[in-house]
């Protein structure tokens, strides 16, 4: 029974954020400007969102990016050529929408990637992505609570890099070189 429930999940989560990207996708080319055209790029979330975010945000340092978690103790003050990126489902985490508050405050752009575009922290944005997969009975079942909405991001920010790396004339080598154990 458990590797039925594993694989049926699986397919459930798999489906689910395919049709995400069939809605929600034309803002890519802006997110992935917007981040080459940052002199320094941070990025924030709370709990699995900030999970999420770390790892893309060590996937830009491996490409060469000056990139900061905020929060960190050695996180740098945030400037007006700066870009953050901000991950909430709600978008109505009050930390996430202080920090995007701030950040317009000194002049720097803030994208949210949200599922909730009319949020408090979407209001307080330079622009949003909104990902929000289709939340069904069975996902409390087989993807409970944000999942969908986490793995979404990260295939979306997997995507970005690819797209990047593209634009970038990066290669998996050329990130390889800057992975915390070269192997």
């Amino acid at each position: 029974m458990t590797r039925t429930l594993v694989a049926e999940s699986s397919d459930h989560i798999l489906e689910a954020v395919k049709k995400t990207f069939e809605s929600e996708i034309e803002n890519t080319e802006r997110f992935v400007d917007s981040i080459i055209g940052a002199r320094k790029i941070f990025i924030y979330g709370v709990g699995r969102s900030g999970l999420i975010s770390k790892a893309f945000a060590i996937r830009l340092v491996q490409m060469g990016l000056e990139v900061f978690f905020v929060g960190e103790t050695i996180t740098p003050i945030v400037e007006e050529e700066n870009l953050v990126i901000i991950v909430s489902y709600s978008g109505e985490t009050m930390s996430a929408i202080q920090t995007a508050n701030i950040v317009r405050r000194v002049g720097a752009k803030v994208i949210t990637i949200t599922a909730h575009p009319h949020s408090k922290l979407a209001g307080a944005s330079s622009f949003v992505i909104e990902i929000h997969p289709q939340k069904t009975d069975e996902s409390k079942r087989l993807a409970p609570l944000g999942t969908l909405f986490e793995i979404a991001t990260m295939v979306f920010f997997e995507g970005a890099v690819a797209m990047l790396m593209e634009k970038l004339g990066q290669s998996e080598g050329s990130l390889r070189k800057r992975h915390a154990i070269w192997v």
